[in-house]
């Protein structure tokens, strides 16, 4: 993969599901697969493909298409998808839990080492066979089992301390459910996810295809 100047936030959430595609493709044997034929199944048109993949050297060959394997392992290694990560969960409640049960994670090699929760009624159940520990033991826990991923599942308020503090610990990247964005230092890597956000995206949608319709 050659170097490349930074890469835009849409060209990298379009990359997933470039692989998950591709991941469909290898599962039903499919060798190669051309930029047209690639455009009619996932939707962006083939100019956008083209223009996508090469901001990393482009994987093509003229006549020929794209390898799909290969591809697949390309966008997999240039993701980071290929090795495994650690991760821990601040919040018992709810979401953390949910997550915490999506076995999808473990296959893709994200892995739920710990979580942590400051509800004294929550600490000591276990969570698909992990057992909630005390919030006030997290930085010792992150620092001793080298995690690299923290997931938020906080309340607004508590976010940012919670973010300092794994930060702290040495994570390298978060992952934040609460409702707020939060700041990390420069070397750590952060993906505030709003629930909410996404909703109203929908909503947004749906006005528009009745006004349309």
């Amino acid at each position: 993969m050659k170097k490349q100047a930074k890469i835009s936030n849409a060209v990298i959430k379009r990359l997933p599901r470039y692989r998950r595609y591709l991941n469909e493709l290898r599962k039903k044997g499919v060798d190669k697969i051309s930029s047209n034929e690639f455009s009619n199944l996932i939707g962006y048109t083939a100019s956008q493909i083209r223009q996508d993949l090469n901001n990393f050297g482009g994987f093509g060959q003229q006549g020929y298409g794209y390898s799909v394997e290969g591809l697949y392992n390309e966008i997999s290694a240039i993701l980071g998808l290929d090795r495994q990560y650690k991760m821990v969960i601040v919040g018992a409640g709810n979401l953390g839990q949910a997550i915490a049960n999506h076995t999808y994670y473990y296959k893709a090699g994200f892995v739920v080492c710990g979580i942590f929760e400051i509800n004294p009624r929550l600490i000591g159940i276990k969570i698909n066979d992990i057992e909630v520990m005390d919030y006030e033991n997290i930085v010792q826990f992150v620092e001793e089992n080298e995690i690299d991923i923290g997931i938020i599942c906080t309340t607004k308020d508590a976010a940012q301390e919670v973010a300092d503090k794994l930060c702290f610990a040495g994570v390298r990247g978060l992952w934040n459910f609460a409702p707020v964005d939060i700041e990390t230092p420069s070397h750590v890597a952060i993906e505030n996810v709003h629930i909410s956000d996404s909703l109203h995206s929908l909503a947004y949608h749906m006005t528009r295809n009745r006004e349309e319709n």
